[in-house]
């Protein structure tokens, strides 16, 4: 039975789960200008950074497949609140690490934490994006970026500053917690499958092609995640120790990603809407090939800065498109697609830090950074997978 109101549009439990994509993008974001000062402090190789970042990744994998399973239990809203606190809370973990297994065991709390809120914020912001009868998902995940060029330049300030590590990530976590648990009268009450879309909607697939087709869309975000962990967990490091860019200037490069990609993504509604998922894919992979690969080929600060701005915009719909792919896909049960395609998507993503890790040991950081060229034309061949047509009003795709 529908709840009361429900033909209305919640635009306070649109706010509030804004609110939550907002927190999450700057909870991790915010600790990435500190990368290069966690390494040197820690006195790690690229080898033992790299595998310590992978840890984040690695937590997100091992608790995906829990994530369908917590939501169900407690419900999108308020695993998404208290998770998101918790999540906000590890950060202290991170700043008083001592020993490099402390750090990779928080950045692995960490990873499984944000899996879980991922699933359930999703699930939460398409529940509302129902209610509104059109496609709001793509402004959800711009108001992440937005959150995460928040906490990027809060990064690079206390970086540029020297404010110690501790101090900087416990005043983060305290603001962070505050905001996620001020949302929580706002979101949408009652049960989640109430609000599903009914499994078996449109063609069945058969069992081996579903298969394949939710696979291929977890690559295809695994390729855009692939591109902004790098910048996350590479950018600085790559700016200060190879290219001698001063502390302040290290974080943009994630600064700058996240800032074209918040644009392409707020504006990515209209966009898919006019040309359809499958073809702004691949105008994207085109640009995250074209991006970062002449920023390598040319390698200079503001080159590599604006190679990555360049590539943020490429990969701005890729994962709201592959999201809601999976969760169109008919003959599943409601939220299996998603679960399915986050916890590939991570799979993939795992093996980034430490690939570009061993890259930058055996020859150089420049040389391990060519993974991200390699993942837009892991795009152009995975932009297949999404639909053709431009979605409908009621947020479905026409093929």
């Amino acid at each position: 039975m529908a709840e009361p109101g429900a033909t209305a549009r919640p635009v306070r439990a649109r706010a509030a789960v804004a609110a939550l994509f907002l927190t999450n993008g700057a909870t991790y974001a915010g600790l990435v200008p500190r990368f290069p000062d966690l390494k040197d402090a820690l006195a790690l190789s690229n080898a033992e950074f790299g595998a310590a970042i992978a840890a984040f990744p690695l937590g997100s994998l091992l608790a995906g497949p829990l994530a369908a399973l917590v939501q169900r239990r407690w419900g999108s809203a308020a695993v998404s609140v208290w998770c998101s606190v918790l999540l906000a809370a590890d950060l202290v973990l991170v700043a008083v690490a001592g020993w490099w297994w402390a750090l990779a065991g928080a950045l692995l709390v960490a990873g499984a934490l944000d899996a879980i809120v991922d699933v359930a914020m999703n699930a939460h912001g398409l529940r509302v994006q129902r209610r509104y009868g059109r496609s709001i998902v793509n402004s959800l995940h711009g108001l992440w970026s937005l959150g995460a060029i928040i906490g990027g330049i809060t990064g690079s300030l206390a970086a540029g500053a020297a404010v110690p590590l501790p101090l900087h990530l416990c005043a983060a976590a305290v603001v962070l917690a505050a905001v996620a648990v001020l949302t929580r009268g706002f979101l949408l009450p009652g049960d989640d499958r109430g609000e599903q879309p009914e499994a078996g909607h449109g063609h069945r697939i058969p069992g081996r092609r579903l298969v394949g087709v939710l696979v291929a869309l977890g690559m295809l975000c695994a390729a855009a995640a692939l591109v902004e962990d790098t910048a996350a967990s590479w950018g600085a490091v790559y700016l200060r120790e190879e290219l001698s860019a001063a502390p302040a200037l290290a974080g943009m490069v994630f600064v700058a990603l996240q800032a074209a990609q918040m644009a392409g993504r707020f504006s990515g509604d209209r966009v898919v809407h006019r040309f359809g998922p499958r073809a702004v894919a691949r105008c994207g992979g085109v640009l995250v090939l074209l991006g970062t690969g002449s920023a390598l080929l040319w390698p200079s600060p503001l080159g590599t800065i604006a190679g990555f701005a360049v590539a943020g915009c490429g990969i701005a719909t890729l994962i709201p498109a592959g999201m809601h792919a999976a969760d169109e896909l008919p003959g599943l049960p409601p939220g299996t697609g998603l679960a399915v395609v986050g916890w590939v998507y991570r799979i993939g993503i795992l093996s980034g830090p430490p690939v570009v890790g061993l890259l930058a040991d055996a020859y150089s950081l420049r040389a391990g950074l060519l993974v991200v060229p390699v993942a837009g034309l892991l795009v152009l061949l995975l932009a297949v997978n999404l639909p053709t047509g431009r979605p409908t009003a009621s947020g479905r795709d026409r093929s």
